[in-house]
């Protein structure tokens, strides 16, 4: 069985800055109403349809807006050879960390 590793919000970012990939699982209409700028999408249900997109040297930091379905994503890619990690709190701990959300334009968003 392969070992899930959780980070929080500042451990995510420091992540991504150093060149892991920010998965965001959560459902379309929840990723068009906010999301960290620069994350990739790609819902829970589709995510064994996209395995080969990703590379497997590449850190992912799989997120939603809880923490359940994205640990059951960053599982998931660890059994398909990736590595993978779970934001622990999900988007709900990303802006309660005060982190910045985005909208479909890009534009930041004010929650």
């Amino acid at each position: 069985m392969v070992e899930l590793r959780t980070v929080n919000v500042a451990e995510a970012l420091e992540l991504v800055t150093s060149g892991a990939l920010l998965l965001d699982v959560r459902e379309d209409n929840e990723w068009q109403a906010g999301r960290a700028r620069g994350a990739v999408h790609v819902a829970l249900g589709e995510l064994a349809d996209h395995v080969g997109d990703f590379v497997t040297d590449q850190l992912i930091v799989c997120v939603c807006r809880s923490g359940v379905r994205s640990k059951r994503a960053s599982l998931f890619l660890l059994e398909q050879g990736l590595d993978a990690v779970n934001l622990e709190g999900g988007m709900l701990a990303w802006a309660s960390d005060g982190r910045d959300l985005v909208g479909d334009l890009g534009d930041p968003l004010v929650i």
